[in-house]
């Protein structure tokens, strides 16, 4: 019965988002091209309250998706403080948003164990077990953290290979599991796994393989056409293949290998489209690491960089307001220039539409996931609660079987108490006779 009820309701669910996409006060302040578009912006709020702006940019449907970082998290009272602030983002949103953050744990770790959250530990750590018994353990504190937080994707698991152990920005700071690619794509589908249990989305990093760099995106350039090996990519192909990756996050990273012109992979449809769409049949969402870091904004003017991207296939932009020396962009500013490269004939509409498509089937699924997920969590509070009171029933059995025997004892011990009474009365009686 509960099967069916499950079932209705996930119905009711697919039909209320459908409604919801439907309904005309999603366009009562823009039209449906500005919605479309604010689908594939992503930005970091200034603070750890709710921002005013943001919030206004979100009620219009001028943005899409949000992402916490550190400076977001309140100082007391941190997991409902931070619970209302994305609250307060979703109740505004139109459409349901992506709330996001990097949870990948050790180094990149927004929620602390300062502020009260669970310990993390890196990836590095993690794999030290060589089973999967840590990376299950925090992963799965870590995805219940996230749910109960109300943050819907992680930019997690890092499945870049330790290939160069001095690599400044992975394998310096524990971010990758193992220089193996076979161990890497095991234990990122371990992570993937414990997230999708409470209905949270997660996202591989970074395409096409940031292990063998030697330089830092955030700061400049990094070219790895010389270092790069094509192993790099197993831990995509086999976590596409079965059916583990909900979304990726594309690098900044310069490799001739596959781009020969030289363009990062985070603008290259060679890399994007002609790699990660036509080859590995990869029909979800891409996000772009972070559009301000300097490896884009030093080599590529930012009109230039938002074409490039969305041409490449980039389904959702970051714009996190949060790289040091990095100019602020406003969402009005990134509207103005997507749309006006559309009418303009320079990014064609079609283009916008696929976009926007991979964006709702994946915020419908999350739908589907996130009811899936707490069914799940009743399920086995209901499960624990029957064998506890399965558990209580067998002592109660066994208790009254221990009476049951004593009971049986006892009238037989009874019984022949009485018999060897008898026999003696019969027995005096006898003697008497015989008198």
């Amino acid at each position: 019965m509960r099967i069916i009820e499950m079932k209705k309701h996930i119905s009711y669910l697919c039909l209320s988002l459908t409604a919801l996409l439907a309904t005309p006060h999603v366009y009562a302040q823009t039209d449906s091209l500005d919605i479309k578009i604010g689908q594939m912006i992503l930005i970091g709020f200034p603070k750890a309250d709710v921002d005013s702006e943001v919030l206004r940019e979100i009620r219009q449907g001028k943005v899409g998706s949000i992402l916490i970082f550190e400076k977001n998290i309140p100082q007391k009272n941190s997991f409902n403080a931070l619970k209302k602030i994305t609250w307060t983002y979703q109740q505004a949103a139109p459409i349901p948003l992506f709330i996001t953050i990097d949870q990948e744990g050790g180094k990149v770790n927004r929620l602390k164990d300062k502020y009260g959250f669970p310990k993390s530990i890196t990836a590095a750590d993690m794999a030290k077990a060589k089973n999967l018994d840590s990376v299950r353990f925090y992963s799965e504190s870590t995805a219940s953290t996230l749910a109960g937080l109300g943050i819907n994707v992680n930019f997690a698991p890092v499945v870049d290979l330790a290939s160069n152990p001095t690599n400044p920005i992975i394998a310096k700071h524990g971010r990758a599991f193992s220089a193996n690619e076979d161990t890497v794509a095991w234990m990122a589908k371990e992570v993937i796994k414990m997230h999708r249990k409470y209905g949270v989305l997660t996202s591989l990093k970074h395409f096409p393989g940031h292990g063998s760099s030697k330089d830092d995106t955030h700061l400049g350039m990094a070219d790895v056409t010389n270092t790069w090996n094509e192993k790099e990519l197993k831990p995509y192909k086999v976590l596409i293949d079965s059916g583990y990756v909900d979304a990726v996050m594309t690098s900044h990273i310069v490799n001739r290998n596959l781009d020969k012109n030289g363009f990062p992979g985070t603008l290259s449809t060679d890399v994007l489209t002609g790699l990660l769409r036509s080859q590995y049949h990869f029909k979800g969402v891409i996000f772009t690491d972070d559009m301000q870091m300097q490896a884009i904004t030093k080599h590529y003017g930012f009109e230039q960089a938002i074409k490039m991207a969305i041409l490449g296939g980039v389904d959702i932009m970051t714009f996190s307001n949060n790289i040091a020396g990095s100019d602020q962009r406003t969402v009005d500013k990134v509207h103005t220039i997507i749309r006006g490269m559309v009418e303009r004939g320079e990014i064609p509409r079609q283009r916008i539409d696929e976009s926007f498509r991979r964006i709702m089937t994946l915020k419908k699924r999350l739908s589907l996931n996130t009811m899936a997920a707490n069914n799940q969590q009743q399920l086995d509070k209901l499960n624990a609660e029957l064998a506890k009171s399965q558990d209580a029933l067998r002592l109660k059995t066994q208790e009254l079987e221990q009476a049951q025997a004593a009971l049986q004892k006892a009238t037989q011990e009874s019984q022949h108490k009485q018999s060897e009474e008898q026999s003696s009365k019969k027995k005096k009686k006898k003697r008497k006779a015989d008198r």
